[in-house]
């Protein structure tokens, strides 16, 4: 005879030590006191000073002066437009140019693949500056360049790219190329080879297998990619300082005038905030038109 088992018995529960509930939140307590210190508390003094008047000899007093927003708006929108435009021309020539090159190292470098991730990082080894500041050099007017191809005729001797848009996109490309390769290669390394050997298997061609299935399955790393560019890109100034001219002056460099120069710090801080909101609205567009839903499946695959 069977005996039978009391389930009305009271179950009994292991207690947690205090110690193991407070574990998870005290791992990150660092992270969220780093981030509130260097981060939300620098954010509210801007939002506070973005609000006041004054100036820098009598004082700036709390007022809550909506209007400088406006008026900032209002006065250097076109460098506003510009900053954007120039970010998103850099980011879309780094998606051009750093695909291919993010496609072959993963596909085609075999074991050389760290030396060739090497040799693009190599040039971060360098100041931001002297690497923007040689290209300076290189696009000069008598250059290494331009200089040979306007003695052999090929150039009118008035020919210049320096203090054009082009110079500083050229810029912004190049400091920024390795921010969309390293992104694009890492999904690219995700990508099973046993899914492109399917492909080949099903009689699809090499173009059908990019589109179909590789593009798709890297698109996570695309979009990591773009938003590592076009924020930093939009905002910089060095390249426009350096290989720009009056023409090409972008809000980055007139948030550093009304701070260094103007002492006008709530029209920088309103500046810096109406930059701010641009690039989210801009990252929010690209991310609901690439949709963000796929990239993440796309991702987790």
């Amino acid at each position: 005879m069977e005996r039978a088992v009391r389930t009305d018995l009271p179950v009994l529960r292991r207690r947690r030590r205090p110690g193991t509930v407070l574990a998870p939140y005290l791992m990150v307590l660092p992270g969220w006191l780093w981030l509130a210190a260097f981060f939300i508390a620098p954010v509210l003094v801007m939002v506070s000073l973005s609000l006041q008047t004054g100036d820098f000899i009598d004082g700036f007093r709390q007022t809550f002066h909506f209007r400088t927003y406006a008026d900032v708006v209002e006065t250097y929108h076109v460098q506003l437009v510009r900053s954007l435009v120039y970010g998103a021309a850099a980011t879309t020539a780094c998606a051009l140019v750093g695909y291919p090159v993010a496609y072959w190292i993963a596909f085609r470098a075999g074991r050389h693949k760290s030396v060739f991730l090497f040799l693009l990082l190599l040039p971060f080894f360098v100041s931001f500056v002297i690497r923007t500041q040689s290209w300076n050099v290189v696009l000069a007017d008598n250059g290494v360049v331009l200089g040979p191809l306007k003695h052999l005729g090929l150039l009118p001797d008035d020919f210049h790219v320096l203090a054009t848009p082009y110079a500083v996109i050229g810029g912004l490309t190049y400091n920024f190329l390795p921010f969309m390769v390293l992104p694009v290669y890492v999904a690219l390394e995700r990508v099973d080879p046993k899914v492109i050997e399917a492909s080949t298997d099903l009689y699809a061609s090499r173009a059908q297998t990019f589109w179909r299935v590789v593009l798709p399955l890297s698109l996570p790393g695309v979009f990591a990619g773009v938003l590592l560019t076009f924020v930093p890109a939009s905002a910089d100034y060095v390249n426009a300082g350096i290989l720009g001219g009056p023409s090409t002056t972008v809000i980055g460099t007139i948030i550093q005038t009304e701070y260094l120069t103007n002492l006008d710090y709530p029209a920088a801080a309103a500046l810096s905030f109406v930059l701010m909101g641009a690039l989210l609205l801009a990252v929010f567009a690209y991310a609901r038109a690439l949709g963000t839903d796929d990239v993440l499946e796309a991702a987790a695959r």
